[in-house]
């Protein structure tokens, strides 16, 4: 195992570290391991490898999963003697669930997918591999080669852990016909900068009158990953906090937070000009056939418009309260998940995987995401892609989800904040009441202590 050396186990009946979190993921996870014939259960099995394979697990669905199927056929024509066994699983709880159990369990992948605001819980757990320099550098995959603001924000006491293959942004679409009949287009027939609160409002009240309908949509109604990721855009930008100390303290900005919740609230149900109703799919829908002129959403969902080939670009979330020209974000890491037979052979045909798969960064950036391997990132050939190169900045003002075990990409943090904003988006809460509603579950969490 590459890192400290692990504790010594208690001598006696006591359970080791392992024990008890296996214990306590096994009843988070039982339901999932029933007539289940899925890699999982065979990790918590020991079901053997094929002799000098590269195990990957992702849970990469949609545009995503058919990008990391291209990247990972390519790897299969360039390494014909290392077999690659790469496996999709559920995306969210159930996948970081299966991960940890099969890494209690002694056999897990050797390469794995965890978003980086999930990535600390595990090394807190001891899960994962530390990512030591001298063997990163054999792979030529030294700290400098990626943006550093996903590379630092991944550091856990100075010490690497995961490489950051993207940051993926909360990002404005437009439709390019409808902002230019709204005359918010410049002479290069991209949308002009917009700042301020007034400005952005005026600029859905252009649209608006354009389509007649709505200008603007994200996902509301059971949807709580849009709200939150709007909502901590916002917060971000007057530079507001919502969690210290891991996740043991609430310091939500009361006064912040109504500011934000106040102007969402007025976007949807005082001025209609976002439909405080819209679900996921239907928000798309929405922006998808030209019902409105704007749409708020994670970067990812370019393959849906260039599906529906419909004329659109995208552009960061405007500054809206003039701070710093933050954006919520996550990034997807390649990491090690801790395993007590690893040795130098292992290791070096993971870390070549995920170098191989670092320098497909075009097929990955292709599907939105913006990348972090700066080779690629400076590149003309990035540079070049458009529209996926316009947002590019939201890589180095990403907001990553605050440190908690409660925390994290699909996490009860972004749950308990995203359900209480849309519900003011809605106009089932007012702005004070979903403060009070927000504070109060985030200190039940807070008070409770980490299952891993």
């Amino acid at each position: 195992m590459h890192g400290p050396p692990p504790a010594p186990r208690p001598s006696g009946p006591a359970l080791s570290r392992r024990g008890v979190l296996l214990g306590a993921l096994a009843g988070a996870g039982a339901a999932t391991l029933t007539g289940c014939a899925t890699p999982f259960g065979a990790g918590l099995l020991k079901t053997e490898a094929a002799p000098g394979a590269v195990e990957y697990w992702n849970l990469f669905g949609g545009g995503d999963g058919v990008r990391m199927q291209q990247i990972q056929d390519a790897f299969r024509r360039a390494n014909p003697d290392t077999p690659l066994k790469a496996i999709t699983l559920a995306w969210g709880d159930p996948y970081y669930t299966k991960l940890s159990l099969a890494t209690v369990g002694e056999e897990p992948p050797d390469v794995a997918i965890s978003h980086l605001t999930r990535m600390k819980t595990l090394v807190d757990a001891g899960l994962l591999e530390e990512l030591r320099p001298e063997d990163l550098a054999r792979h030529g995959m030294a700290a400098e080669n990626f943006n550093q603001r996903a590379w630092q924000a991944g550091l856990v006491d100075g010490r690497a852990y995961a490489i950051p293959l993207d940051t993926h942004p909360f990002v404005l679409f437009y439709n390019t016909d409808i902002c230019q009949q709204a005359g918010l287009l410049d002479s290069d027939g991209q949308l002009r900068p917009i700042v301020g609160e007034a400005a952005f409002a005026d600029a859905l009240t252009r649209v608006k009158q354009v389509t007649g309908g709505y200008a603007a949509t994200h996902g509301i109604n059971s949807d709580p990953a849009s709200p939150f990721r709007f909502f901590q855009t916002l917060y971000s930008q007057l530079e507001g906090e919502i969690l210290a100390d891991d996740g043991t303290r609430v310091v939500l900005d009361d006064a912040k937070a109504g500011r934000v919740l106040d102007y969402l609230r007025a976007l949807t149900v005082e001025q209609g000009l976002i439909p405080g109703g819209a679900d996921y799919p239907g928000a798309i829908a929405m922006f998808a056939t030209g019902q409105v002129g704007f749409h708020l959403n994670g970067e990812w969902e370019i393959s849906t418009f260039q599906t529906a080939k419909m004329p659109f670009g995208m552009t960061l979330v405007p500054n809206i309260f003039g701070g710093p020209h933050a954006v919520q974000a996550d990034s997807h890491t390649l990491v090690l998940p801790a395993r007590p037979d690893s040795d130098q052979a292992r290791l070096d045909r993971a870390l070549h995987f995920v170098r191989f798969v670092l320098d497909q960064s075009l097929t990955w950036a292709e599907g939105g995401h913006v990348p972090t391997w700066l080779p690629f990132a400076e590149s003309d050939a990035y540079r070049r892609l458009s529209p996926q190169s316009s947002y590019a900045a939201a890589a180095d003002t990403a907001v990553y989800d605050p440190p908690g075990w409660y925390s994290g990409s699909g996490s009860n943090f972004e749950n308990v904040i995203g359900s209480a904003v849309g519900a003011v988006e809605g106009g089932q809460l007012t702005s004070q009441a979903a403060i009070a509603q927000i504070r109060s579950q985030l200190s039940i969490l807070a008070q409770t202590p980490s299952p891993v």
